[in-house]
């Protein structure tokens, strides 16, 4: 497993350190206890297409704003013998541009879109450091871990979103002989201006104030952008203001706009009209004085989720009566027809039958794709509710700039801009039903301290509104994400997930259940094309495939391999090998063996335990040609039990047999 390129090199113990900085040997310490060696050859386990491409689309805004500063940043480093990678939160690489003759080099180190360069698998790098420590960093040659990424060096600075979250990395990487000390200057601006970007993206519909001490800063990088709503509530600011301001992100939210800059969100709104296009003056709660621009957007909330009828008439529509547009049909959206055979499924929908109607209220968690609104349509339908409303709401999709009145509603004059007679929201549009709040870990960390006062008061107060209105509803919330793990990093609150988790069921991903068939059967239901002579099907061959794919979109990859394979199935509806998209093939190929077939178990009888783990990971590291990450998910332990498993390296590298063989 050793590659040649690490043969000669020191190791870390026998080299001289006192040159490295204080976060660098923090980071080699680190890279220690995950179990790597400095001589080790990488595992940049690269996903397949089809993985790629969900990471893509899960990754799709900030790919959008960060693509275009990639490029120019490219022309600004042209032919200096580097390349430009985008990452995501996890250190996986999404999109790189660079030279060619680089690139060519970078592929032999797998710097590439797919590949993941997180400390705990590449040891000390800067796109892995960075996102430890949070800072920018730059990793210069001997700096790396491994031995093999030593003839690098790298600047990567973390990208936050506009709540202060780390959603990814921009890295500049070259040859460590050509190393220019403005490179990181350079990816610190880029970084910038993306942040910018998506702030301005995000609050677009928000009142904004961009400011800076002197006048012939605004309206370049230096200026600082702070978004309110309109009654003066903040919002959220980018780190050029937080710096002008003197405070902190989460200092910040505690402010109003009266207590930053001194005027309630009327006046300043007057004065910008006043203005006539120059700028204001404005002063500071430090006392600095600072010139600013002033845009008021008026929010939109026709179209999104809620179509333009269902905004309420606050004075002709009866609270809780509010018409809902007629709803595409679901497949399967009873209870009784999600039961088609898996254990695990079955076990769920048990659980749900016996709180449905008892004022309890369910959330649902799993892996992206798994069905969980599905099964939240399918909760309300069979309960007492089943007449009134079910209103969906995806928090991660809606900016926090709308969420609010999308949830709370408003009344009429409640901000500039507001329709007229105000707009029921959809906590009273479920009125007498059910509300699904899916994405529920996604929601904005401020608006959790308003839902957690509806649940336990059951009144709301729309936005401009004196009036507590009494409201009655199911709650389902669901997903993927810890919310433990969110609430031990101050992400979500404690008291709100209590409140939510009367009762948690999770659903299994598609590669675990049992009912592979009957599902497709289910689906191919909904996908039989008009005039067709029958019903569509699916050949042994193929079916075998399916039962042996790791589905990493699980339904939603299905659901689209399904829609595409009906579209070009022959006149006698049986999809086959030939009716598959290729990405499809390549998950296929990614899927491993059960861990039962790698070692003949009773051939180890008399072995110690330690024995037999090593040769299973042996033999499994055999059959996958070393590759420890598909290893790792044969055997369903971590690559880094891999590395701590193993007496040496090198006992895998001679291809030593199981102990009884």
């Amino acid at each position: 497993m050793r590659d040649d390129i690490c043969h000669g090199a020191a190791p870390l113990a026998s080299r001289e350190t006192a040159w490295l900085t204080p976060s660098i040997q923090k980071s080699h310490a680190r890279s220690e206890t995950f179990g790597l060696s400095a001589l080790m050859r990488p595992d940049y386990d690269v996903l397949s297409a089809a993985e790629l491409a969900l990471k893509l689309e899960q990754s799709r805004i900030l790919c959008a704003h960060a693509t275009p500063v990639m490029e120019t940043l490219h022309e600004q480093i042209v032919n200096t013998q580097s390349m430009i990678v985008l990452t995501d939160s996890d250190g996986l690489i999404l999109h790189s541009v660079g030279d060619d003759d680089f690139l060519r080099r970078a592929e032999k180190v797998a710097l590439r879109p797919g590949a993941n360069w997180a400390e705990d698998r590449q040891g000390t790098n800067a796109i892995g450091t960075a996102i430890a420590e949070r800072t920018p960093t730059v990793v210069h040659g001997d700096q790396h871990y491994l031995a093999a990424n030593r003839f690098l060096t790298c600047s990567s600075v973390p990208i936050l979103d506009p709540y202060g979250d780390l959603i990814g990395v921009l890295d500049v990487t070259g040859d460590h002989r050509s190393y220019h000390q403005h490179t990181m200057a350079l990816a610190r601006m880029s970084v910038q201006m993306i942040e910018n970007h998506l702030f301005t993206n995000t609050f677009r519909e928000t009142l904004r104030i961009a400011f800076h001490g002197r006048p012939e800063f605004l309206g370049t990088l230096m200026e600082g952008i702070a978004a309110f709503t309109c009654d003066g509530r903040f919002l959220s600011a980018n780190r050029s203001a937080q710096f002008q301001l003197g405070l902190p992100l989460n200092a910040l939210r505690a402010h109003t706009l009266s207590s930053l800059f001194g005027v309630t969100g009327a006046q300043l709104i007057d004065r910008s009209s006043a203005s006539h296009g120059q700028h204001l003056s404005l002063d500071l709660h430090n006392g600095t004085v600072v010139c600013a621009n002033v845009e008021l957007r008026r929010p939109s909330l026709t179209g999104g989720n809620v179509p333009s009828s269902t905004h309420a008439d606050a004075q002709s529509t009866p609270r809780g009566n509010v018409q809902q547009a007629p709803a595409r049909p679901v497949p399967l959206s009873r209870l009784s027809c999600l039961d088609t055979g898996d254990p695990q499924v079955a076990s769920v929908i048990a659980k749900v039958r016996k709180v449905t109607g008892k004022d309890i209220p369910i959330l649902i968690t799993g892996e992206t794709g798994t069905g969980k609104e599905l099964l939240a349509q399918a909760i309300h339908n069979d309960s007492p509710r089943h007449a009134r409303p079910f209103v969906a709401v995806n928090c991660a999709s809606i900016p926090e700039s709308l969420i609010e009145s999308e949830l709370f509603g408003y009344e009429e004059g409640a901000f500039t801009g507001a329709r007229r007679k105000g707009s029921a929201g959809k906590l009273l549009q479920a009125n007498g039903g059910t509300l699904f709040l899916d994405e529920i870990g996604d929601m904005p960390y401020p608006l959790q301290v308003r839902l957690l006062r509806v649940l336990q008061e059951r009144l709301v107060n729309p936005l401009g509104s004196v009036k507590a209105i009494p409201v009655d509803i199911a709650l389902v919330c669901a997903t993927h994400r810890d919310l433990r793990k969110m609430i031990a990093q101050n992400r979500f609150r404690e008291d709100l997930y209590y409140r939510l988790n009367g009762l948690v069921v999770k659903l299994p991903p598609l590669r675990e259940r049992t009912d592979l068939s009957c599902v497709i059967q289910k689906m191919l239901q909904c996908e039989s094309p008009h005039g067709s002579d029958g019903p569509l099907s699916v050949d042994n061959e193929v079916m075998t495939m399916f039962e042996q794919c790791a589905w990493p979109g699980n339904f939603r990859q299905l659901g689209n391999l399904l829609r595409t394979a009906a579209a070009m199935v022959d006149e006698d509806g049986v999809i086959r090998r030939e009716h598959l998209p290729d990405d499809f093939f390549d998950d296929l190929g990614a899927t491993t063996p059960p861990v039962t077939a790698l070692c003949d178990v009773g051939a180890l009888q008399g072995a110690s335990l330690q024995d037999v783990a090593a040769s299973a990971i042996a033999s499994t590291l055999a059959k996958h040609g070393g590759n420890v990450s598909a290893a790792a998910r044969a055997l369903g332990i971590s690559r880094n039990t891999i590395y701590r498993k193993l007496p040496t390296v090198s006992a895998i590298d001679e291809g030593k047999p199981c102990p009884a063989d």
